[in-house]
């Protein structure tokens, strides 16, 4: 694969983002930032699309990097860089599609914000997880903070930030983060049968109750707002026809309304 920006790939109902800088251990320059808010906005702007697997390609690396963070160069030219830097795991959470991330390579700095932006995470075997943001003298950004203690808790996240130390992907599994741990001649399989398994179910439901989910780990729980969405989807098509499917004893053809 070319090096370069990051590619958006569409087949069907799936988006692949793939991160192409293996040679700088796809550290992300300004210009891949941009071109990230980019490719999201395509996404949520294409109603067929229903799942986005974030990825990288390590093909080259002398060992395996998911993606070393924000490319530190980028803070000479702007010092107010990570600020900047916050819009993309943000925007990552806000998709409307399910977000699946394909972490077959150790992940450091921003990169690890960006994985926990996504919504299911299938990890491969003997990697780690460093967050290296204090060693560097840097106090993180607010939404970053949130995510890291939305999803590890208060302790890792403490432990994460505050002593900046190398966590294997093992000791992350036990805090239940990750859809699938496997090794890696099983991390392709696993990462398509999450895959199969969100195409499966009905895609209305799905955006919905992602939003919904997502609100209330941000603390901003509205039951108007969530009444609104499950009357939505009682009404809608996608219902009828699971029920339907249901009582057929066949698979359910959802349409996503």
């Amino acid at each position: 694969m070319t090096e370069g920006t990051p590619l958006l790939d569409i087949s069907g109902a799936v988006a692949t983002l793939t991160l192409r800088r293996p040679s700088q251990r796809n550290s992300l320059t300004d210009e891949d930032l941009r071109t990230l808010l980019s490719h999201f906005d395509e996404i949520d702007r294409n109603a067929a699309l229903h799942v986005v697997v974030l990825r990288a390609d390590s093909i080259g690396q002398a060992s395996a990097v998911f993606s070393a963070g924000y490319n530190v160069g980028g803070f000479d030219n702007d010092p107010m860089a990570p600020l900047f830097f916050e819009k993309i795991p943000e925007a990552l959470e806000h998709l409307r599609p399910v977000t699946v991330c394909a972490l077959n390579g150790s992940v450091y700095g921003g990169a690890t914000d960006l994985v926990l932006a996504c919504d299911l995470i299938v990890a491969q075997r003997g990697l780690s997880w460093r967050m290296p943001a204090a060693s560097l003298g840097l106090h993180y950004y607010p939404s970053g903070l949130r995510r890291y203690v939305s999803r590890l808790g208060l302790a890792a996240s403490k432990r994460a930030f505050l002593l900046g130390q190398s966590l294997p992907y093992e000791e992350l599994d036990k805090l239940g983060i990750f859809e699938a741990l496997v090794e890696a001649p099983a991390f392709e399989d696993a990462l398509q049968s999450v895959v199969k398994r969100l195409g499966s179910m009905a895609p209305l439901a799905l955006a919905l109750t992602k939003k919904s989910l997502n609100e209330i780990a941000r603390g901003l729980y509205s039951e108007p707002a969530l009444k609104e969405r499950a009357r939505q989807s009682v009404h809608s098509h996608d219902f009828a026809e699971g029920r339907a499917a249901f009582a057929e004893q066949r698979a359910p053809q959802f349409k996503g309304n």
